[in-house]
């Protein structure tokens, strides 16, 4: 060790951190209000939506796939808000940056649960629903990447994939937030109550969350790694400069390594919930399911989610990131091969709860170890004065890619050609996945102050 080495690590282990209960606040309830506010918004376009903005009573499938599409554009959205905030996280701190793109989402969102309907409003309410669907999205694309920094920065050197299952294990949490509200609403509230104003509920309730988010966040320390960078004078005028100057190839492994993640969760949690409510003509698969049956399907295998997250990251830290994500890549295209004789209904007939609960935990333990080590290894693929622009364009890249379209491109495959197609299409990005992760070199000791 040289030298200015040791000062450097002398100096970062005497800089004031946050606590763990700190960093795990701070960066768990972005992804939760994340996650939440995607599954809310997808629940909402896979099952009232078409009947509230795209009523066709002629053609159910063609409303349902129209509702869909407007769940894509916030993650159009998002590459664009990951330049924005990450400009402004590599420059200014992740700190000042989180608390903005958190109160950019939640605004989005809760402007969502007051917006008229098409019956009174028209084609406007479709216009607007969209407009606050792309600022949700923008202040998504700053959100996920500095959640990671703030836990990954603020992490002992053997244990930055622990920390950084803070932010992932937001996404189960979110997501059983998101189910259990639903759950409660259907439990109490026919149809007609739910369409008349029960949808709104989720999206009202989350601002909540982004004030509990905000108070946490406004009272959390800058990150030692960024203070640093700041008092070396290594914070770069122009980041997203350096990052497609330097870094690209990183940004198009970080793309394709996230990538089968978004598809594979969006395949379980919104196209997998219609496909097993709805019957064949509406863009369903006729398994027979209630709502309420499936929202606690999901709501019991959400938990598998979340402790498949925690055992990835603690492999990831004694065995390297690579490996765990290798063996998830090869495991995910043999469940994409295998998943829909689970829910073929020819096959396992209907209301087969045993089939549809393997197809639900089974994908969602290969989600938990896909998705779990990638809080610290996409961090660790960028030098620290790039990392929340590079970590950021990466990840929201990967939800065009992976997640934008999935819940549309799978309705339109299931009822075309049958639920193997959309296996198919689970396998290509796990194969995708694949060849990125063996690209990659591997970062589990990688100088993180760099």
């Amino acid at each position: 060790m040289t030298a200015v080495e040791a000062t450097t690590e002398k100096d970062l282990k005497t800089m004031a951190r946050d606590s763990v209960k700190t960093v795990i606040a701070a960066s768990m309830v972005g992804t939760a209000i994340e996650f939440y506010d995607f599954y809310a918004y997808g629940t909402a376009a896979a099952n009232y939506f078409p009947h509230i903005f795209f009523s066709d009573k002629a053609n159910p499938t063609v409303a349902l796939l129209m509702s869909l599409l407007t769940f894509a554009i916030a993650f159009i959205a998002r590459p664009l808000g990951s330049l924005v905030f990450g400009h402004f996280g590599d420059r200014m701190g992740r700190k000042t940056t989180l608390v903005v793109s958190l109160l950019t989402m939640g605004v989005g969102t809760f402007l969502i649960g007051c917006l008229p309907t098409y019956n009174t409003w028209g084609i406007a309410a479709v216009a607007i629903l969209c407009l606050l669907r792309f600022i949700q999205g923008i202040g998504l694309g700053g959100e996920w990447s500095g959640a990671a920094l703030v836990a990954t920065e603020n992490a002992p050197e053997d244990k930055r994939a622990l920390y950084g299952s803070f932010p992932e294990l937001g996404a189960p949490i979110g997501f059983f937030l998101s189910n259990g509200t639903y759950f409660v609403l259907e439990s109490f509230n026919d149809s007609a109550a739910m369409l008349a104003w029960g949808w709104r509920v989720p999206f009202l309730l989350s601002a909540i969350l982004v004030i509990v988010g905000l108070v946490v966040r406004v009272h959390m320390e800058e990150t030692p790694i960024f203070r640093m960078a700041q008092e070396q004078k290594k914070v770069v005028k122009s980041p997203l400069t350096e990052v497609f100057r330097k870094s690209w190839r990183q940004v198009l492994q970080a793309t394709f390594l996230v990538a089968v993640t978004y598809t594979l969760f969006y395949t379980l949690a919104t196209w997998s919930l219609a496909w097993g409510t709805k019957a064949q003509g509406e863009g369903g698969g006729g398994l027979g399911f209630t709502n309420q049956e499936y929202l606690l399907m999901l709501m019991i295998a959400i938990c598998v989610f979340a402790a498949f997250i925690v055992i990835s990251c603690v492999n990831a830290d004694k065995f390297g990131r690579k490996r765990v994500i290798v063996t998830s890549s090869v495991l995910l295209v043999v469940f994409a091969a295998l998943f829909p004789f689970l829910l073929n209904g020819q096959i396992v007939g209907t209301r087969n709860f045993v089939a549809n609960m393997a197809f639900l935990c089974i994908g969602f333990a290969l989600m938990g170890t896909a998705f779990g080590p990638i809080g610290a290894f996409l961090p660790e693929l960028f030098d620290a004065n790039v990392r929340y622009s590079g970590s950021g364009i990466g990840y929201n890249l990967a939800a065009i890619v992976g997640a934008a379209f999935v819940p549309t491109i799978a309705t339109w495959l299931s009822s075309h050609f049958g639920v193997h197609s959309v296996g198919l299409y689970l396998g290509v990005m796990a194969v995708c996945c694949l060849v990125a992760v063996l690209s990659c070199h591997e970062t589990k000791d990688v100088d993180f102050t760099k």
